[in-house]
């Protein structure tokens, strides 16, 4: 499809650096239009900023990335004119606009010079999760290019938790997740589940689209909430452009949609700036199994020979380590040789140090007052009422309380029958 230069005269300055990142949080740039111009500071998304050390932590990453086998990706950058990259992004095979300005050339130049490290990491990781993104997205008939959007919200992390409480891949907020479908409570996050999750992104982003009709404003949506994007349409009259209403976004939105492009020209021209990706090799079969009773991943992990950062990985949406089956059938992913291992072994693996990693009680006897108040420390007596006894001379004679005797007994008030027997705790 054809791309549209934006008529901006933009002129981007130096970069303000975030202190122990080896990326910067926000670019100064000086915007001109119509002769006029003006200093402005556009913040990077936040996964623009993780430290590679912090994104080679996922279990994933440390099993099938092969660090010492990186291509040996060149510290050179090559310098291209503007020419070169409005042609590049005019040729790639999408749907949606990839428009080119001095924003998103530096969105690039950040992606392919700083950055490139994570870039040969994100090559990588892309072979954990793009056939996951790429059948929901044809699912929902959606442009195929969205899959390079979970690089710019959680640089392909599923555990990425944002300042704000966004998480997992698709770095969906609490209340946008649970609209569609996604649980979340002390024990379960289905939004760092990358499958689930990214059903739900692409239901959403559907939703987004059928509101705006134009894509970049549903990208822009999806970083700051239709009601951001809402406002800003109001405040610049009714336009419906992002580029025209882009003055009246948030920092970092307005860095959203340049960086986005960015992502999808390097992921698409990593060779054309000597970017290699990370040598990956074949990640192990996996399949599901339901369960339905409270498992630990540590009984799966001592009885199916499973490593636990393993199953950690493998489950990313149990955030303590515990499967509440018992709540509702809930799935367990594990390499295909181990799951015929739990299905044979289930009522074992459910009974193996239960009593030690589950630890909440079921019912439990409420202590009493110093006077012994409540039942249930030592064995009961015994008394016979006799004529002429009263509670009060019973209470004295035990040494308790005529309060205490009621409570023990069930009685409402100090009338009692000779004959009938009393229980007393002492």
């Amino acid at each position: 499809m054809k791309t549209r230069i934006i008529p901006y005269t933009l002129l981007l300055c130096c970069l303000v650096a975030a202190p122990q990142t080896y990326a910067q949080q926000s670019v100064q740039v000086t915007i001109g239009n119509n002769g006029d111009t003006r200093q402005e500071t556009i913040d990077l998304p936040v996964s623009m900023t993780y430290p590679l050390d912090s994104l080679l932590n996922d279990w994933k990453a440390k099993t099938y990335i092969d660090l010492a086998k990186d291509c040996s990706t060149s510290p050179d950058n090559p310098v291209f004119p503007d020419s070169v990259y409005l042609d590049r992004l005019s040729r790639m095979p999408v749907v949606m606009e990839m428009p080119y300005n001095e924003i998103v050339r530096k969105f690039i130049d950040q992606y392919t010079g700083k950055l490139r490290n994570q870039v040969a990491f994100m090559l990588s990781a892309c072979n954990f999760y793009m056939p996951v993104f790429e059948e929901a997205l044809d699912a929902y008939n959606l442009p195929l290019e969205l899959k390079y959007l979970p690089i710019i919200e959680s640089a392909l992390n599923p555990s990425a938790v944002s300042r704000a409480g966004a998480a997992g891949l698709w770095q969906f907020m609490l209340q946008t997740g649970k609209l569609y479908g996604l649980e979340s409570n002390s024990l379960v996050d289905e939004r760092r589940d990358p499958i689930k999750s990214t059903w739900a992104a692409a239901r959403y982003l559907r939703d987004m689209y059928d509101i705006y009709h134009d894509w970049n404003l549903v990208i822009a949506a999806y970083n700051c909430g239709p009601g951001t994007i809402n406002k800003a349409i109001r405040r610049a009259g009714g336009k419906t452009d992002y580029w025209d209403i882009y003055n009246y976004l948030p920092r970092e939105t307005r860095g959203y949609v340049p960086a986005f492009i960015a992502a999808n020209y390097v992921m698409t021209y990593y060779c054309k700036h000597n970017i290699c990706p990370l040598e990956t090799n074949i990640p192990q079969a996996t399949d599901t199994v339901q369960v339905t009773q409270n498992l630990h991943f540590e009984q799966i992990a001592d009885l199916c020979a499973v490593p636990l950062d393993e199953i950690k990985s493998l489950n990313p949406q149990y955030k303590r380590s515990i499967i509440p089956g018992l709540s509702k059938p809930q799935t367990l992913r594990l390499p295909l040789d181990a799951i015929s291992t739990f299905i044979d072994r289930q009522d074992t693996i459910y009974a193996h140090r239960a009593g030690e990693l589950f630890r909440n009680r079921r019912t439990v006897s409420v202590a009493g007052s110093k006077q012994g108040a409540t039942a249930g420390k030592g064995e009961p007596i015994y008394y016979k009422i006799k004529n002429g006894d009263t509670l009060g001379g019973i209470a004295a004679r035990y040494g308790v309380t005529v309060k205490q005797l009621r409570s023990w007994n069930g009685l409402s008030g100090n009338n009692i029958r000779a004959g009938k027997r009393l229980k007393i705790y002492k």
